[in-house]
């Protein structure tokens, strides 16, 4: 597990290794073990290694044999061990017992169809000096990051985008679209940044840059949903617990100190069983609680580690939210609103003190329809009747006459939509809060008349999805959204400010290959059982039945207390002139979240969260960025816009 960083310069101009290794410096915490630093004539790689397999010999940059392809590599391979000696069969002689080094003679053989056989997390970037070509490639889930910038003709790459920064300052130009998205859905999607000239590779691609050209393409997506019934349960199960016991074996493999984080969840728990099946002695197992009842899933989580006899090691937080909140905010990029980082970090913290390696068990919900909106969905398929007409009366002429206090008000409008757009409204803050009160300025909001409906990017993916039935097209969407952009980049960013790696053998993929093909019925059985096949599983590995089935908590923290006591105070920001001459809010809008929370007549605790964030992202990130620019006026932004050729898209709108 590593940090890479880089730049490449197609008319070789000359790159100083000062230069690269001030990238580096910005990303120790990727990989406080080791650095690693390679200029020639146009060209300047580096990285920041965290030592996990050949921690002696697994030095970067790697060579070939004739140094004339060099690689930077973060992430895992997992099947390096079965690559290697078909590739010494090939001729190829091997320097060191790393998984990297297998990666550029892969390339040598295959060129950059080569990342198609690599089963792992990664991110790499390799060049070839024969063709003057760098190659970039990002893993398929897009478990880690990779951005790139191109200035002046020169290629930036880096794992974090303050990497890029540091040595390109004038990149801080925001970028709208960006923020809007993050207004919307809490984080801001592929392969867009918060910076205007700064891109994420997307997960599943790779790019290749020659003579001074950017070629991205797709390498890979997941398959057909659906195309498999096994014959039986029983048949199920036996496949699936031979394919999830070998994703988690393949990342046993390590030569430092390895564990699990344990939740107490479905996903964890079968995780840490089949870990425990698989070891030799108690595996380490790390959760956190909190002293609100509501919010302490650790006695779950004790439970399986008593139940399968781990090296179990808990930590009950009485954390100091606003001073947490401050560091975390500090360190992040991007706007990021998942509350769930706080615990994923303390948790990633408390793991980093006893292993350099921890397993979890993210991924399930997404690949085994484990959230309610799933469920929820199939609960209002009577819905689907209601004909086009009687939709549209309703939302331009009922539903803006009847009284705000309504209860079904809201519902009804909801369920009134088509089925994609009512999953999609769920999801997006912005739309639903202001068809009652206006929370973006007016500037604001002709920004996002001008420009792409944020909520495009869900249903492109809709469009997109190798899905017949609703609930895999859902699946589908969040994969390639919420799982990327959220919780993976989540996982990696709280773990990597601790140094601890992460692995994911949930998002194996070819284990998820396997689970995408399963009829929707194996993992929602009818219409309300979540999880279904992935339960059944764990019960017949000996997770504990009342572990398994409970109601659903998630990573959870709690947030509503937190945003009326130890936070009321810091939520004052939001009106602060300092935060509303940003031009982005209308001071109504927030108001009323407030008053609605403070009071307790609704709990708004997620979404002022996510104003607080967005803020603070502001205030200890942007703010702080040495050389950086001004940020443009909102004002002006917006005068802009007006030039521009309008979207016609309103807050409210639905497509029937």
């Amino acid at each position: 597990m590593c940090g890479i960083a880089g730049v490449v310069s197609p008319g070789n101009e000359s790159i100083s290794d000062a230069l690269v290794r001030h990238m580096c410096d910005q990303i120790v915490h990727r990989g406080p073990d080791d650095e690693g630093i390679f200029v020639r004539q146009g060209i300047g790689l580096g990285m920041r290694r965290l030592s996990i397999i050949d921690v002696a010999g697994g030095h970067q940059p790697v060579f070939n044999e004739d140094n004339s392809a060099w690689i930077v590599f973060n992430g895992e391979i997992y099947n390096f061990l079965e690559l290697r000696p078909e590739l010494e069969r090939r001729g190829h002689r091997f320097r060191t017992k790393s998984d990297t080094e297998v990666i550029v003679h892969l390339y040598e053989e295959y060129g950059a169809d080569c990342i198609q056989k690599l089963r792992g997390m990664f991110a790499i970037a390799l060049y070839d000096e024969r063709k003057k070509k760098l190659l970039l490639a990002r893993d398929r889930f897009g478990k880690k990051p990779l951005h790139y910038a191109l200035v002046d003709g020169k290629l930036y790459f880096a794992s974090e985008i303050k990497s890029i920064l540091s040595v390109a300052p004038e990149l801080a130009e925001l970028n709208q679209q960006g923020l809007l998205d993050y207004l919307y859905h809490g984080y801001v999607p592929d392969p867009i940044t918060a910076y205007k000239r700064i891109h994420k590779l997307p997960p599943g691609h790779l790019l290749e840059f020659e003579r001074g050209e950017i070629r991205v393409r797709q390498y890979w997506d997941l398959p057909k949903f659906g195309t498999h019934s096994p014959a039986s349960e029983e048949e199920c199960l036996e496949e699936m617990e031979r394919q999830l016991s070998e994703a988690v074996c393949l990342r046993l493999i390590s030569d430092v100190p390895l564990g699990a984080f344990l939740s107490g969840g479905t996903d964890s728990s079968t995780v840490v069983a089949l870990m425990a099946k698989a070891s030799a002695g108690p595996v380490k197992t790390f959760s956190i609680g909190f002293k609100h009842d509501d919010f302490n899933e650790s006695r779950y989580a004790r439970r399986v580690a008593e139940h399968f006899k781990t090296d179990h090691h808990e930590l009950i937080l009485e954390p100091d939210v606003l001073d947490t909140v401050e560091k975390l905010t500090s360190s992040l990029e991007e706007p990021f609103s998942d509350s769930s980082m706080i615990p994923t970090y303390y948790v990633s913290q408390l793991a980093r003190q006893h292993v350099t390696v921890a397993l979890s068990g993210d991924g399930g919900d997404e690949i085994f329809a484990g959230y309610d909106r799933y469920s929820l969905h199939a609960s209002r398929q009577i819905f689907e009747h209601v004909p086009d007409w009687a939709r549209r009366f309703y939302h331009k002429a009922v539903y803006p006459v009847l009284p705000a206090k309504l209860k079904s008000r809201k519902l009804a409008y909801n369920v009134a939509l088509p089925w994609r757009e009512r999953f999609i409204d769920g999801l997006t803050f912005i739309p639903a809060f202001e068809r009652e009160v206006p929370l973006l300025s007016g500037d604001f909001r002709t920004i996002l008349m001008h420009s792409e409906d944020p909520r495009n990017v869900l249903r492109r993916y809709f469009d997109q999805a190798p899905a017949d039935d609703p609930v895999s097209q859902m699946l589908y969407v969040d994969a390639k959204t919420y799982m990327v952009a959220d919780i993976l980049t989540k996982v990696d960013r709280m773990s990597m400010l601790t140094s601890l790696e992460v692995r994911v053998p949930i998002m194996d993929h070819v284990f998820a290959e396997w689970a995408t093909s399963l009829t929707v019925d194996w993992k929602l059985k009818d219409g309300r059982q979540q999880k279904y096949i992935l339960r059944k599983l764990a019960e017949r590995i000996g997770v504990p039945k009342d572990v398994l089935y409970r109601k659903k908590q998630g990573f959870s923290i709690p947030l509503v207390h937190w945003m009326r006591r130890e936070l009321k105070d810091m939520l004052q920001i939001l009106l602060e002139p300092r935060t509303l001459q940003r031009g982005y809010f209308d001071p109504r809008g927030i108001r009323k979240l407030m008053d609605d929370h403070l009071s307790g007549q609704r709990t708004q605790s997620e979404r002022l969260w996510r104003l607080l964030m967005f803020e603070l992202w502001h205030r200890n990130y942007l703010e702080k960025l040495p050389g950086a620019p001004k940020p443009e006026s909102i004002h002006q932004v917006a005068a802009n816009a007006i030039k521009v050729q309008p979207a016609a898209i309103s807050a409210g709108s639905g497509h029937d």
